[in-house]
């Protein structure tokens, strides 16, 4: 799925945050599988922010939790990033910027081919600085993320060590309090192919030589394993 302002997607009017994306723009493309298309059952993978808009999806529509097998998650993670006092400095200095700004460059964010707008990121950026995840309705995300029982892969690279950080990335797969759930985090000291960046992590050729593979298998055992309980 494509968010609005991206790739083919149509361009939004009003500015949106993340949400916005998961009232909107995923609820609609889950409504098209499920109910348009009759798929019974999907398993979701999601990059950065996807990631955190799946889990506020999720959070205010638990009947999808039924329809979905796995969930594999690549550099996501949306309160532990600041918790390091040099990336702490990072993040509040990168928010006063990119508020000059209007947006966060393409490469700041961890894209290659695109920018977000400051308004949409102001979120991210204040759950990292609060180590919170609370929506602009009140509601606390972080503390209802045990809500999903959905097994999860979470993906993690040395590289990416400002939007996505190991640390974060396990604080964020730590709050579904899953011992299904697995963490893989990959550098070269571990013998991986590259210290992946924010966007490498999934797609460059060596993403797909070693960590595509790691992702199939992961949604074969937990596919097979889902069909397996239900017979």
């Amino acid at each position: 799925m494509e968010w609005r302002n991206h790739g083919e997607s149509s361009k939004a009017q009003k500015e949106f945050d993340f949400e916005t994306i998961a009232r909107y723009d995923l609820k609609s493309s889950f409504e098209f599988l499920f109910n348009d298309q009759n798929i019974q059952n999907i398993d979701c993978l999601a990059h950065s922010g996807g990631g955190i808009a799946l889990t506020i999806l999720l959070i205010n529509n638990k009947g999808y939790h039924s329809k979905i097998s796995s969930i594999t998650l690549f550099g996501v993670q949306a309160f532990g990033a600041g918790t390091k006092f040099n990336n702490r400095i990072k993040i509040l200095g990168g928010k006063y910027l990119t508020a000059l700004l209007g947006i966060v460059p393409a490469k700041t964010a961890g894209s290659t081919e695109h920018s977000e707008s400051y308004y949409t990121m102001k979120q991210w950026f204040n759950w990292n600085l609060r180590h919170d995840f609370i929506g602009e309705n009140g509601i606390d995300y972080l503390r209802k993320m045990n809500e999903i029982e959905i097994p999860i892969l979470s993906i993690c690279a040395s590289g990416d060590n400002f939007i996505a950080p190991k640390v974060g990335c396990e604080k964020y797969l730590n709050a579904f309090e899953n011992t299904k759930n697995q963490l893989v985090y990959l550098s070269k000291k571990n013998g991986n192919l590259e210290n992946y960046n924010h966007s490498r992590i999934l797609k460059s050729q060596n993403s797909m030589k070693e960590i595509w593979p790691i992702v199939i298998e992961w949604i074969n055992k937990k596919t097979i394993g889902n069909k397996a309980h239900s017979t």
